[in-house]
């Protein structure tokens, strides 16, 4: 996993003088695993289930952003995965990495003494101009999967951002439809929330339509993007997710929407994967070069011999910055999954998996 995050690094140009430090603390609880075993967890963050994923993400004219995703607490045990997390983020906050308030404002919400699953706390590092900036991930349905749309609404309220929830709800309208919600803590110009939602069944225009809950003339450039990544009418496999940014300039509508598209359900392997990948930076004006150094320093496989190495494909709009386009890579520490070599029947979608780490 550091060799991984180290070539990552490497490919956007970011010394890893400075993110070692970090991550060898944020990596401190996953330090003895073996990659030899089966995987001791049903992590979400990736398909394979290991509790580490990469990305970078491209915004023109500047150089990529490396980011690691992981989930300290690799257990089954939803208690004790969250008191390692938080730990963890502790740690960092007593480095001044960041800073644990809103977190602390937050814990009998998404961190209660008998969580249920499937999972408590993810950790987001992200190294922009040699600037470390870290996020949390929480579950909505820490209290149970009925509760999830009062526990976003709640949280929101208690961050100053209640008045937005009323309008976001509709984008959620079943039971475990909020997906994630995270927290910008630490060093950012404007730190945001963070709400995800899953999408069933979408087409690009209903993508276009959930993205217009942000102001602004984005919605064709969304629709145009699913029909790039997934190039299909509807995405009947695993679903889309949206994701709703807030900020204190917008507290009540999202200042941001980022749009994750699920590649690896909907390309034959991951040389198609990237290939799509590279056809969206490019329609973007962004160079995909560091994209095709990261992928060669992750992996040492042909990209043809296995599905699952680009996870998700995001496209992020938050005005006044240029839209943003996000490559999720998977470490495939336990596993490969076989290409496809024919359309896969609509079986209605596995859960949201990896991610989630841009927006």
């Amino acid at each position: 996993m550091k060799r991984q995050t180290a070539a990552l690094c490497e490919a956007a140009g970011t010394a890893r003088d400075l993110v070692r430090p970090l991550l060898d603390t944020a990596l401190e609880p996953l330090s003895r695993l073996s990659l030899l075993d089966p995987p001791p967890a049903r992590s979400l963050v990736s398909d394979d289930h290991s509790p580490v994923e990469l990305s970078l993400a491209f915004t023109p004219g500047a150089p990529p952003v490396p980011r690691v995703l992981l989930e300290p607490g690799y257990t089954d045990d939803m208690a004790r995965s969250g008191r390692i997390g938080r730990g963890v983020a502790e740690r960092l906050a007593d480095r001044g990495v960041l800073s644990c308030a809103r977190l602390h404002m937050l814990s009998d919400l998404f961190l209660p003494a008998t969580p249920h699953g499937p999972f408590a706390l993810w950790l987001a590092l992200e190294f922009p101009d040699g600037r470390p900036r870290a996020k949390v991930y929480l579950n909505p349905a820490a209290h149970g999967p009925g509760r999830s749309a009062d526990t976003v609404a709640e949280a929101l309220a208690r961050l100053g951002y209640g008045e937005a929830f009323p309008a976001l709800r509709r984008y959620a309208d079943r039971p475990g439809g909020f997906l994630f919600f995270a927290l910008d803590l630490g060093d950012w110009p404007a730190p945001r929330v963070k709400v995800y939602v899953a999408h069933r069944d979408f087409s690009a225009a209903d993508a276009a339509a959930a993205s217009r809950a942000m102001p602004g003339d984005h919605p064709g450039r969304v629709a145009e993007f699913v029909g790039l990544i997934a190039a299909e009418r509807r995405l009947r496999r695993r679903p889309l997710v949206s994701c709703f940014s807030f900020t204190r300039a917008c507290p009540d509508r999202p200042s941001g929407y980022s749009l994750h598209v699920p590649v690896r359900d909907y390309v034959e392997d991951d040389r198609q994967a990237r290939d799509r990948a590279v056809a969206a930076l490019h329609r973007y004006g962004i160079d995909s070069r560091p994209l095709h150094r990261a992928l060669a320093g992750v992996t040492s496989r042909p990209l043809d011999a296995g599905v699952g190495l680009i996870a998700y494909v995001t496209l992020t709009h938050a005005a006044p910055s240029p839209p943003r386009v996000t490559v999720y890579l998977s470490s495939e520490a336990y596993r490969v999954r076989p290409p496809r070599r024919s359309a896969p029947a609509a079986s209605g979608g596995g859960e949201p998996g990896p991610m989630m780490v841009g927006g």
